[in-house]
């Protein structure tokens, strides 16, 4: 059932990836942190989201814009190094809280807490039509790469981030998809670096789960790929938002 849950959201986030709002990561990162603890969760997605994206750049590799990869990618790279150093100190930091409720004990700890705040943030992008308008011109580039560097260090979440400070570099949408996906490379890169040193990676029993979620998500991203100039899922973006902030309530609440 695991395996079978796993390959079914990686196949359908990866598709989805193209055309909506979220990345694989927002997407998949709960359905692993239902099943092992959050910091290995991150580092598999991690690394599913990383080998997903390179098969995605032989799909799009040509049309991305060689200067914004250079001018965003690159302060992307260096923060993500800090967002992921920051993610192994608070992987460390005692429970904040403890609370009884329906006979079991839940304790709320700040990693947790951190990236269910992080969620829903990024998920309330996607709800509140303000939000998701927000842009900033080409002169925040840099600003913008070390922004969505460091919370895709931390957390994953890079994507919306990095949209807001790209929509209006004048790509064209094929270009912007692209130049998209190779930045998201260059960040996990450095975090998988940091992750690995600071043993929390893959173990040798997981290799077979991210095995299967990864070729599940090499199709999502094929077939994602064929449908991208012809679909939008504006109602699958706002059901996708919904869900992760009620997954996001729960694991900063410590349920799961």
């Amino acid at each position: 059932m695991d395996y079978l849950i796993i390959c079914i959201v990686a196949f359908l986030a990866s598709g989805l990836t193209f055309f909506s709002g979220f990345g694989l990561g927002t997407i998949l990162l709960p359905a692993f942190a239902i099943f092992f603890p959050l910091e290995t969760a991150i580092s598999i997605t991690a690394v599913v989201h990383f080998l997903n994206n390179l098969f995605k750049l032989t799909l799009t590799a040509k049309n991305a814009n060689a200067g914004v990869v250079v001018k965003f990618g690159i302060p992307s790279m260096i923060a993500a190094i800090g967002g992921a150093l920051l993610l192994t100190y608070m992987i460390h930091v005692a429970p904040l809280y403890s609370y009884e409720l329906g006979g079991k004990n839940y304790d709320v700890v700040l990693v947790k807490l951190i990236i269910a705040t992080l969620m829903i943030l990024f998920a309330l992008l996607d709800l509140i039509p303000a939000l998701s308008k927000i842009t900033f011109g080409e002169k925040f580039m840099i600003t913008g790469g070390l922004f969505s560097g460091f919370f895709g260090g931390l957390s994953g979440h890079q994507g919306a981030l990095r949209s807001m400070f790209l929509i209006r570099s004048g790509l064209s949408k094929e270009s912007f998809i692209a130049t998209g996906i190779m930045i998201a490379c260059m960040v996990d890169v450095s975090r998988l670096a940091i992750y690995g040193s600071n043993n929390f990676g893959i173990t040798q029993n997981e290799i077979s789960i991210v095995a299967a979620g990864t070729v599940c998500a090499f199709a999502g991203a094929f077939i994602g790929n064929k449908l991208v100039k012809k679909v939008t899922l504006k109602f699958m973006q706002l059901f996708v938002a919904v869900m992760l902030i009620v997954f996001a309530i729960a694991l900063g609440a410590g349920i799961i």
